[in-house]
């Protein structure tokens, strides 16, 4: 049976059916944080009126968030006004016809595996996984591919702005993240990847609990 929640999904995500909106959306999805309208323009090479109007109808079908924040870093009365920035919305969206229930089956089998105890196994099939889906790029392609939204947290450092298994992680951070590590590492380790970076645990607000750094040469 549809439900009240499902016709919203679909409504957010029909939203996307405009070209024109549905790079706006991108432009924001790459950012490394806040986006501002006058960015959005510029790359999608339209003006700043229309930029808004899309970016606003993104807000108001729930894909994306707003703040406000004064862009040039003055202060005082004569720094403006505060710009409006965008950024995704936390929450998810999925529409599947007819209505299946995949979400409630992983939180079981999450829950599952937690009581019996059997994350080891979970890590291991995870592990392999990564291993098989590796493709040949460069790391912050691979990355990309698999939904982690990868960003450089520094010269040396990836940070992953997406978790792919948020909602699983929030109701099981041992378990999920665990499986996260796992999954990291194995696609570093599919790729040949893993003597030049290593996936460790970092977990931190806003963004997936693992993070990538590159390995120090003697």
């Amino acid at each position: 049976m549809t439900t009240p929640e499902d016709l919203d999904d679909l409504d957010a995500l029909a939203s996307l059916a405009d070209r024109v909106r549905r790079q706006a959306y991108r432009v924001v999805a790459d950012g490394t944080g806040p986006v501002g309208r006058d960015e959005v323009a510029e790359a999608l090479g339209i003006g700043r009126t229309l930029a808004a109007f899309h970016l606003d109808k993104l807000v108001a079908a729930g894909l994306l968030e707003t703040s406000y924040a004064r862009r040039s870093g003055r202060t005082g009365p004569g720094a403006g006004r505060p710009a409006k920035l965008y950024r995704i919305a936390a929450a998810e969206h999925a529409v599947s016809v007819p209505p299946r229930a995949y979400r409630t089956a992983a939180e079981l089998l999450a829950e599952a595996l937690e009581q019996a105890g059997a994350e080891k196994a979970l890590y291991q099939v995870a592990r392999r996984h990564g291993q098989r889906a590796a493709a040949g790029s460069e790391v912050v392609e691979l990355l990309r591919e698999h939904g982690y939204a990868p960003a450089a947290g520094g010269p040396d450092r990836i940070e992953l702005r997406n978790c792919p298994f948020h909602q699983l992680a929030e109701q099981f951070p041992p378990v999920i993240c665990g499986m996260n590590l796992a999954l990291v590492a194995g696609l570093l380790t599919g790729a040949g990847l893993e003597e030049e970076w290593t996936a460790r645990m970092d977990a931190a607000p806003g963004r997936c609990c693992v993070a990538v750094s590159k390995n120090k040469t003697n």
